[in-house]
């Protein structure tokens, strides 16, 4: 793992989360949506790290339950990992409970998979792997 990749946000409006982030003096990067996830993304650059504001697109999309069920806020962190695939294996090997058991193409092209709560000590944690590397 080499370094925290962005903290996933849920959003009612992406656009009411922008703007907060904007008055920070932080420059949020052109929306982008994920169908498979059926949610509408905004990346926040920080430092060597990112926010990803993630809004709804459809009552029955992951982000639309945690925000009913939970409320606006940090939905999950995404670690930067150098061989997705060898990690996912090995994971699978020691018994982690992953929720994508397939390795997924998300926002800018970047492949992951979450591992469950139960197996990463409460938090929804996304393993990351940069677009174009693949391993």
């Amino acid at each position: 793992m080499t370094q925290i990749d962005h903290l996933g946000i849920a959003a009612k409006s992406l656009a009411e989360a922008k703007q907060f982030y904007e008055k920070l003096g932080l420059e949020v990067m052109p929306e982008e949506s994920v169908e498979a996830e059926k949610v509408r993304v905004g990346m926040v650059p920080v430092g060597e790290s990112r926010i990803e504001l993630l809004e709804p697109t459809a009552p029955d999309s992951t982000i639309a339950k945690f925000l009913e069920k939970r409320g606006q806020g940090l939905h999950h962190v995404a670690m930067n990992v150098t061989n997705l695939a060898e990690t996912v294996e090995r994971l699978k090997a020691s018994g982690t409970r992953l929720i994508n058991e397939e390795i997924k193409i998300g926002a800018g092209g970047h492949r992951y998979v979450f591992a469950h709560p139960s197996s990463a000590g409460g938090v929804l944690l996304e393993l990351v792997e940069d677009a174009g590397h693949s391993g």
